[in-house]
């Protein structure tokens, strides 16, 4: 069907094959690999993806079966939005059959903002196999639109006074990246203000992920439960001075067929291939291949059970009462501020109040939004995070970000690691375990109010409540109160100097910053400050004159009646 390519030139000048007086994508059908003769060794590859959503797995599978059947391309660097994979699958599973069968080479580094749900890829980053760099996920979609803007990278206030900061660390992950610093972070004063600039390699290949194609080569994001950085990644990669190749996977192409403007995504001339997958590639989600909900064509309470890691199942008793009693303080927000209040959640215990939301009946008072780019509708949690059901709006990546680091949003919850006596917070770094920053430094750093969220210990623990309030039967080994934590990756000084409310929520109790440190203003009922807490912890917080007691109400798992506690006149 197509010619085979003989130089990179005769594609950037051709940008695919005549297609009556119009220049379209090349339409590749099954098995035609093309597009792989325009990857060389050392290529910059960009690939899209938020766990399962929007990731070219055939794409990715295909590049890697090339290498091991010739020995390449190899070398290559990868840059991408967030993670293009989940556990076994895509940029894992690769990446498990090169470490177990030596083909190391295949890959020489990563700017990856998240590595929670790919195992392998943590070890590796770990073992040093080659560079990483963790750059956030506002960062990274953000630098996509920059390079396509033809701007010599980001320029922003995110990450001072954090790893990120080139007088504190570098960004860089393991010790190849720290030597070979493919991608840099330098400080500017701009009138006596201090910003980062970040850089890294441009793309000189892209991989997205849409839905369908039309007989243009036009892509839609149909079927797909976000909008991703796809767009942003195509025009880096198309940037000049040297214009790059763009390679869609696609779910259908739909021959004659044209599709409405409004639901093009990316416009045929920034596309070069198209590629039909099969459909195993195609999943919206790590447990689940399509549900409607997810692509907003069904209203998300329907009849069937919802996927993955629901909000209604397996859920710690202990986790649960976290997330209730940072719901209740998303109320006094409301009388604060007046409905509706914007909030962001993120992975772990705060992805569980989206769903309290939904059961306070709450959801027009209080509209959460993910990183991904979801407006409301119920979000998922574990792998599947990123997708939320019945959202009624989808914003790109990038502009969702936009949110966070202007300061629209009115709060984020977001979990933690360690947290230390001047507040900062490392939510997912320590040696010989990272899973990488995520959107957290850009969305912590950007809310007026971040409202961290997680247990008061680390490890196995026997925790339960009652009426009677908390019952501590095994403490968790592992403490999370630190005098210093082991990377920054949200600063306290840094909030502090621009009056952020930082509150710290555990199931036990409460702590808030200012210029002090931390404050202990709240605990459970049943909770002994010495033993239970202060014992707990490698310093001493500040403590309030009026200690509160947390509502027993957050212990059941009854409604709370949250709507009924909104003042009069702000609903």
């Amino acid at each position: 069907m197509n010619k085979i390519l003989k130089s990179r030139e005769y594609l950037i000048y051709c940008r695919g094959k005549l297609h009556g007086d119009n220049l379209r994508p090349q339409i590749l059908e099954f098995g035609d690999m093309t597009f792989l003769d325009c990857i060389k060794d050392r290529s910059v590859l960009a690939i899209s993806g938020f766990n399962m959503a929007t990731t070219p797995e055939y794409l990715i599978k295909s590049l890697y079966e090339k290498y091991t059947s010739t020995g390449h391309p190899k070398s290559l660097f990868i840059e991408t939005d967030a993670l293009p994979a989940s556990s076994g699958r895509a940029l894992d599973e690769v990446l498990k059959d090169a470490y177990q069968k030596g083909n190391e080479e295949f890959i020489r580094g990563m700017l990856i903002p998240f590595m929670g749900f790919s195992p392998w890829l943590q070890k590796m980053t770990v073992e040093n196999s080659f560079q990483v760099y963790g750059w956030p996920i506002g960062i990274t979609a953000y630098w996509f639109r920059e390079i396509g803007s033809g701007r010599p990278g980001l320029l922003t206030k995110i990450g001072l006074g954090t790893y990120l900061d080139p007088e504190i660390d570098s960004g860089a992950l393991n010790a190849r990246a720290e030597e070979a610093k493919e991608c840099t972070i330098s400080k500017f004063s701009i009138s006596n203000d201090e910003y980062l600039l970040y850089r890294s390699p441009k793309p000189e290949i892209a991989f997205v992920r849409t839905t369908f194609a039309d007989r243009y080569g036009n892509l839609t994001m149909d079927d797909e439960p976000i909008r991703g950085t796809v767009m942003a990644i195509a025009q880096a990669t198309r940037a000049r001075p040297e214009p790059g190749v763009v390679v869609a996977q696609v779910k259908k192409y739909l021959g004659d067929v044209s599709v409405p403007p409004r639901n093009v995504e990316i416009p045929y001339p920034l596309v070069d291939f198209v590629v039909p997958s099969p459909e195993k590639y195609n999943w919206q989600a790590s447990s689940f291949y399509y549900d409607p909900r997810a692509s907003f064509k069904s209203n998300p309470w329907d009849s069937r059970e919802f996927p993955g890691d629901s909000p209604e199942k397996n859920i710690v008793q202990s986790q649960a009462v976290i997330a209730r009693r940072v719901a209740m303080e998303l109320v006094s927000v409301i009388n604060r501020k007046g409905p509706p209040i914007l909030i962001n959640l993120g992975v772990g215990i705060p992805s569980l109040i989206s769903g309290i939301i939904s059961r306070e009946e709450l959801s027009r008072n209080i509209v959460s939004v993910v990183e991904s780019g979801p407006w409301g509708g119920l979000a998922l949690t574990g792998p599947d995070f990123g997708v939320s059901l019945g959202a009624f709006a989808v914003s790109t990546i990038p502009d969702m970000f936009s949110n966070y680091e202007g300061g629209i949003i009115d709060v984020a919850s977001l979990g933690f690691l360690q947290v230390d006596r001047f507040g900062n917070v490392n939510p997912s770094y320590i040696p010989g375990k990272l899973t990488g920053p995520g959107g957290f430094p850009v969305i912590a750093e950007g809310t007026p109010r971040a409202y961290f969220a997680g247990s008061f210990t680390a490890g196995k623990s026997d925790i339960s409540f009652d009426r009677e309030g908390i019952h501590i039967n095994k403490e968790g080994e592992k403490v999370k109160f630190v005098k210093d934590v082991y990377k920054i990756f949200f600063s306290g000084k840094e909030s502090i100097k621009y009056a952020k409310e930082v509150k710290f929520f555990t199931e036990r109790c409460v702590f808030s910053l200012d210029s002090k440190g931390l404050t202990l203003v709240e605990i459970a009922k049943g909770v002994d400050i010495d033993r239970d807490i202060l014992n707990m912890m490698e310093f001493k917080p500040e403590l309030a004159r009026d200690i509160r007691e947390t509502p027993i109400t957050v212990y059941g798992e009854e409604k709370m009646g949250l709507k009924y506690m909104i003042k009069k006149g702000q609903t």
